[in-house]
């Protein structure tokens, strides 16, 4: 998989799947599968640190998480998150921090919003970096949003992300997250722009999907927006595999004798 995949797959109208990847363990069972993108995504601070929003994601957090996926994922096309803020200072900054990613094993970077990042994406495209936009319900920008709310529900709301889509086309990003917006706008969007849209609680029309690896299978039971399925139930399956180790060194079980060494 590669940028132009990306393209090739809007074009034959086939839909991409992208999932969320933090560790080496988890890159090495997807490298084993079908999926086409593994995201890199700054949900990790929530997903693998416990913290309650995105904005506790850091650079070095994102490069540690970025090689370690990088080192087991094979094939796959890595996209990886600029955390807050990494991406709002100085030119020269913001380019090294999108350079921490790629050297970390990321092919590709994404940044959420539009405004005042033209010339940033403009620079990283022709400087041998795809970016990869994310609009809607941005989550590094939550305080000014009031929270996570679904975005583009009325009409001057929804003008301003079909704008700010035809501006991240335009600076040169090769594909758009949207994130939360009604369905039937998606799908306008995805219509009218030539590079691929990948939806998150934007319903069935656009080019592909994005979940959080760990809630597609059903390891986070505590909170479960509308836009997330369980196509597993891992919590359960883990909890029970976990207890009948436990029963079986309890009851001697194991370690059996295929478990162990011999002396010479």
């Amino acid at each position: 998989m590669n940028v132009l995949d990306f393209y090739q797959k809007k074009e034959k109208q086939e839909k991409l799947s992208m999932v969320t990847c933090y560790d080496y363990t988890n890159a090495k069972i997807l490298s084993q599968t079908s999926v086409d993108c593994l995201l890199v995504g700054d949900s990790v601070a929530m997903t693998m640190h416990g913290y309650k929003d995105t904005l506790a994601a850091t650079l070095e957090m994102m490069t540690f998480h970025t090689a370690a996926v990088s080192r087991g994922a094979g094939d796959k096309f890595i996209v990886s998150d600029l955390p807050f803020l990494s991406y709002r200072k100085s030119l020269s900054k913001n380019v090294s921090a999108a350079q921490a990613l790629i050297q970390a094993g990321a092919h590709a970077v994404k940044l959420e919003n539009v405004s005042g990042n033209e010339i940033f994406i403009k620079h990283l495209t022709e400087s041998g970096i795809p970016v990869m936009g994310h609009l809607g319900l941005t989550p590094q920008f939550i305080n000014i949003l009031g929270g996570h709310k679904v975005q583009g529900k009325n009409e001057e709301s929804a003008a301003k992300i079909k704008e700010d889509a035809r501006a991240l086309q335009e600076a040169g990003c090769f594909a758009i997250v949207f994130e939360c917006i009604p369905s039937l706008l998606a799908k306008e969007m995805t219509e009218q722009l030539y590079i691929p849209t990948i939806g998150i609680g934007a319903g069935p029309y656009t080019d592909g999907q994005v979940l959080v690896l760990q809630d597609l299978l059903g390891m986070t039971q505590d909170l479960k927006p509308k836009f997330v399925k369980h196509f597993s139930n891992g919590q359960e399956h883990m909890i029970q595999g976990i207890e009948a180790y436990v029963n079986a060194v309890q009851t001697g079980g194991f370690p059996k004798d295929e478990h162990c060494y011999r002396s010479e």
